[in-house]
């Protein structure tokens, strides 16, 4: 196989053998010929994605899981990847009738909490609320077991009216992504 490199000397081929499945050409150590070799760290190893469009309602004060659809596994290539998820929250819409309601969203690996925000909290505003919230989180699982990962959400109170999400069942839904990335 032939490929052309710049030199000091203006342009030269040289014959660069066939590389070994997986890896990438890429410049020498010295800098002056190509080479094959393995791909760095970063890459994107393999994506799980699942959403759910119907609206999903709580009045509980505990975690409660958005869907089983946005409950979604994962096994590890390698104990050294890790994890980027993506979570969307569609349309989380409360209506208490009370001021300062608001509600909680997480992301949970498996039964435990990884990642939980207190949603946009409008004080003094009395009647509904909708807002469209995104979390973003990088676990470092350190496993090639399958784990599972999950929209979780919950009331700030239970005197309070139903937190809904996806509050009109809109195209597209809430979703969550899970990209592995190599180390």
């Amino acid at each position: 196989w032939n490929t052309f490199s710049a030199g000091s000397g203006g342009i030269w081929d040289s014959s660069l053998s066939l590389g070994s499945a997986g890896q990438a050409v890429k410049v020498n150590s010295a800098g002056n010929a190509l080479e094959f070799g393995a791909v760095a760290g970063g890459k994107i190893l393999q994506v799980k994605h699942g959403n759910h469009v119907p609206q999903a309602s709580t009045t509980s004060t505990s975690y409660v899981d958005l869907s089983t659809n946005t409950n979604v596994s994962i096994t590890p290539s390698a104990t050294s990847s890790k994890i980027l998820i993506l979570a969307h929250f569609n349309e989380c819409y409360h209506n208490s009738g009370h001021t300062n309601a608001s509600h909680y969203l997480a992301i949970a690996k498996d039964s435990t909490i990884i990642h939980e925000m207190h949603t946009t909290y409008l004080q003094g505003i009395s009647g509904e609320e909708m807002l469209s919230q995104d979390l973003t989180y990088v676990d470092s699982p350190n496993t090639t077991s399958a784990l599972t990962y999950k929209l979780k959400f919950r009331s700030i109170s239970s005197s309070h009216a139903a937190v809904r999400i996806n509050q009109n069942s809109m195209v597209g839904g809430s979703t969550i992504t899970l990209l592995e990335i190599g180390a």
